[in-house]
């Protein structure tokens, strides 16, 4: 046996000497966990309450363990200076799928609590290939990385407007993985995500409080870079494209600025109102990017709007899709490995609701948070940059992404919500 402090569970209320509803008691070897198995956040919850003991390590023992709640447990107790695993317990495919989410994970964790001064928008790129390149089998990835000037020769205006107020290049990283060996094997899917490694809100500048956790903008292209790794790991043999739009949101002399119109590879004209509401002007680039591919499976992620979290807290994150058949299908999957994920509206009229007198549409409402709907009416400007009318896309609003505080069941910082969905929907599509 470890010597490492046990945790057990145990199907008793614990003794009334301890207090009501406590969920941990010590015992001779290490704590007891009174809940059930099936209650997932009182499991978190007992996690968070070990972490606050200050112990840095355990095993867990005993019967009634499954993945979800060992899982659940380590989701509590880990915080942005302890991402080391448990130690595990279960059968030998239960551990290993639980060290597969812990290395993706802690990837992704790690990477978004980083400081914005050691993660530049090409170290974004590069960090994401090399762990990509790290999971999958030799021979199965190859990418490119265009960056500063080279974004606005090929036509990606959105990620080079947003990029070009800071003195550290803009790039959009361009994976491909392909299992089959086949140069002409068509592409199953497409991630795009979200990497703004740190927005100040440009012009539209966001005031201390809103810009001290903006490390984590760069969320969305974390989260699929760590679900494309973690489908690898479980077996995923279909070639997928990752497409991460990275970019700082700074303010200089030649930051884009208010009034500015872009002209993109579709076409569509665009009146930037809002230099804070950046996020869908890169993704408008990537998103063409994934369509070029030809895939019938776009999938992107971004830490987009505040209004999603206004709506739906940061306990879930926010689903829309145009394919309605396509977000029932996620939102199953959400419920398959226990993330929180709820659809909000999304229609074509939404591409309307940020009218500008001088372009297309506007990049958002040139009120505060982009006013009513602002969730819906961003990923309806979005809609305005997928094929096939958005059958086969889906788009997270990732409002569960990251805590800029710590509470009953997560520590500040990365949560890693989404990518297991994501993973989901890669392995079972």
């Amino acid at each position: 046996m470890s010597d490492l402090i046990q945790i057990r569970l145990s199907s008793a209320v614990a003794d009334a000497k301890w207090g009501k509803n406590v969920l941990l008691t010590p015992d001779a070897t290490g704590y007891q966990l009174h809940v059930k198995v099936a209650d997932l956040r009182s499991v978190q919850k007992a996690g968070r309450q070990l972490d606050a003991l200050g112990i840095q390590q355990f095993q867990l023992s005993g019967d009634g363990w499954t993945v979800d709640s060992q899982w659940a447990l380590y989701q509590g107790f880990c915080n942005a200076k302890k991402l080391g695993a448990i130690g595990w317990t279960g059968t030998e495919a239960e551990q290993q799928q639980l060290q597969q989410l812990h290395q993706t994970f802690s990837w992704a964790k790690a990477i978004i609590n980083q400081t914005p001064e050691d993660l530049a928008p090409v170290a974004l790129a590069e960090q994401a290939v090399a762990f990509i390149s790290s999971i999958a089998p030799v021979g199965t990835v190859s990418s490119e990385i265009i960056e500063g000037s080279a974004l606005l020769e090929q036509g990606w205006v959105g990620i080079h407007a947003v990029g070009r107020g800071s003195e550290r290049a803009p790039a959009m990283l361009v994976l491909d993985y392909n299992p089959t060996a086949k140069a002409d094997a068509p592409v199953f899917a497409a991630l795009v995500g979200k990497g703004i490694t740190f927005d100040s809100g440009g012009y539209s500048i966001k005031a201390s409080e809103g810009m001290v956790t903006m490390k984590c903008d760069m969320g969305g292209a974390a989260t699929v870079t760590a679900a494309l790794a973690l489908a690898i790991l479980q077996g995923l043999n279909k070639r997928v494209q990752l497409i991460l739009c990275c970019a700082e949101n700074l303010i200089s002399g030649g930051a884009f600025k208010l009034g500015d119109i872009l002209t993109y590879k579709n076409g569509v004209t665009v009146e930037i109102v809002n230099t804070d509401a950046e996020g869908r002007l890169v993704l408008a680039d990537g998103l063409q990017k994934a369509a070029e591919s030809g895939t019938g499976l776009i999938i992107d992620a971004a830490t987009l709007t505040g209004a999603a979290m206004n709506a739906l807290g940061s306990d879930y994150n926010a689903v829309f899709a145009l394919d309605k058949d396509l977000a029932q299908r996620v939102l199953g999957y959400a419920e398959q490995v226990q993330e929180g994920a709820w659809q909000l509206p999304l229609e074509k009229w939404h591409q309307g609701q940020c009218p500008s007198p001088y372009a297309d549409t506007a990049n958002s409402r040139p009120v505060k948070g982009g006013g009513t709907g602002g969730a819906s009416n961003a990923a309806g400007f979005l809609s305005r940059f997928v094929p096939n009318d958005g059958k086969g896309w889906v788009h997270l609003d990732l409002a569960a992404a990251f805590h800029n505080s710590a509470n009953g069941f997560w520590a500040a910082g990365a949560t890693g919500m989404g990518i297991r969905l994501v993973a989901q929907t890669l392995t079972q599509e």
